[in-house]
């Protein structure tokens, strides 16, 4: 099995992309048509994750949040786009955030790059003379998200999910939601606090603030699961690299988990997984700490 995952996301084979620049997370090549043969390989790659469910196989093998909700045939949202392109997610985040009249001309369609030569899709009928406005804003940067996330890759994602309900049906893997999902196929992982905790930066906190003793020691407290949940939400995988936690990669290379004091204490935490960052509101105490950890 091990093998096979590694076969998988063999850059030869072009059927995946690092998502985000990270070396570890996966999502399907929309350029994957130069190989001829790539429908038949992505709808054999789902029998395989499918066969190592069944048989209780783990797998090394990480994909983006967007293509485990693929699996599940569940929707896709803006924020599972910040681990596939962290950079363009700044950007649409920027559109939701501030009033874009009369400061961005934009209108409802996309700009693909097939093999050299750019194609104009439409997000919606007639989308490319539909400008974008501050009514309609949020509808664009949906439909902008399953664009890159789901429908520039609609063959392969059809593939890949017709293979794995071949060996799992549908209705079995609806028990799970897209974290979970991940655990199933990868395992859960063995995660060693002691060596996070030598690996984290710290951003207008010190290692001795209140908040920071709390966090670690209600992260010491979770389950195992928990702690995986924990990785997923601060780094967008469960994967902890062979080298221990000094060996975390961010979207410009080598990255080390951090944490940034947020304000707010209604807030919950957030996370740029593209970054490895948490946004750690200061709390004002350790319960309010734990409640709010575990909410986020």
């Amino acid at each position: 099995y091990n093998s096979l995952a590694q076969e998988i996301f063999n850059p030869n084979y072009a059927l995946f992309l690092q998502a985000g620049g990270k070396a570890c997370t996966y999502h399907p090549n929309p350029m994957s048509s130069i190989n001829r043969e790539h429908l038949s390989f992505f709808q054999f790659v789902g029998r395989i994750i499918g066969k190592a469910i069944h048989d209780g196989h783990n797998l090394e093998a990480f994909f983006t949040r967007g293509f485990y909700k693929h699996m599940l045939g569940r929707a896709v949202i803006p924020l599972d786009l910040e681990a596939f392109d962290p950079e363009y997610f700044v950007n649409l985040k920027w559109t939701l955030e501030n009033d874009i009249t009369d400061i961005l001309e934009l209108n409802f369609s996309a700009e693909s790059d097939e093999f050299g030569k750019t194609k104009i899709v439409d997000l919606k009928e007639n989308g490319r003379n539909i400008p974008v406005t501050e009514d309609n804003k949020k509808e664009y940067v949906q439909l902008m998200c399953e664009h890159k996330l789901t429908h520039s890759v609609k063959p392969q994602i059809e593939a890949f999910v017709k293979g794995l309900h071949e060996i799992v049906p549908a209705n079995l893997l609806s028990l799970f939601d897209d974290k979970e999902l991940e655990l199933l196929i990868s395992g859960l992982p063995d995660i060693d606090i002691e060596d996070l905790k030598a690996n984290t930066e710290y951003h207008n906190y010190t290692p001795n603030s209140d908040q920071i003793v709390w966090f670690w020691r209600v992260l010491g407290e979770f389950t195992q699961e928990q702690k995986a949940w924990f990785l997923q939400f601060a780094t967008g995988t469960s994967r902890v690299p062979l080298e221990g936690f000094k060996g975390l990669i961010g979207m410009r290379g080598p990255q080390k988990f951090s944490i940034h004091r947020a304000y707010g204490e209604q807030r919950l935490p957030s996370a740029h997984t593209c970054f490895n960052q948490l946004d750690l509101p200061e709390y004002s105490s350790e319960d309010v700490l734990r409640q709010k950890l575990v909410q986020a």
